[in-house]
């Protein structure tokens, strides 16, 4: 009668210290990236004591109205540049061809013109928003 041997083999062990390098190196990646994803133009928002959005919404498509009168959307390959009223109106219409529930804030310089706000605004209907937010900063006061 022949016996058969039983070979206990070792249990494999995973290696785990790559893992943790490649962990921590991408915890650096996004921490020195966190900073650079907001962007935004320089605009002196208007003082004025608002409710603040609601911090489980997404966030917001936001067109910025520079002092010079030009606008900004915070989507896009750049953000930081300036845009033309039918660019602006193509971009945010797409956005809302894909989300209808997005929410869209208008943010004006407290010094710019009036009517460069309330021309972004009829852009952004002409674009088929169908309500718009202004951004404001609170009061120093407060």
């Amino acid at each position: 009668m022949a016996r058969h041997r039983i070979r206990k083999r070792p249990m494999a062990e995973i290696n785990v210290v790559p893992y943790i390098d490649v962990m921590l190196v991408m915890l650096v990646i996004f921490m020195v990236t966190a900073p650079l994803l907001t962007q935004g133009v320089d605009v002196e928002l208007p003082e004025a004591a608002a409710k603040a959005l609601d911090p489980d919404q997404q966030e917001p498509l936001v067109v910025s109205v520079a002092v010079d009168g030009s606008l900004y959307l915070n989507i896009g390959d750049a953000p930081n540049d300036a845009i033309d009223g039918d660019t602006l109106i193509q971009r945010v219409s797409a956005v809302l061809r894909h989300r209808q529930d997005k929410t869209v804030m208008v943010r004006g310089d407290h010094a710019v013109d009036y009517g460069s706000v309330v021309a972004a605004m009829v852009l952004l209907q002409q674009a088929g928003v169908p309500a718009v937010g202004l951004v404001t900063e609170p009061p120093e006061n407060q």
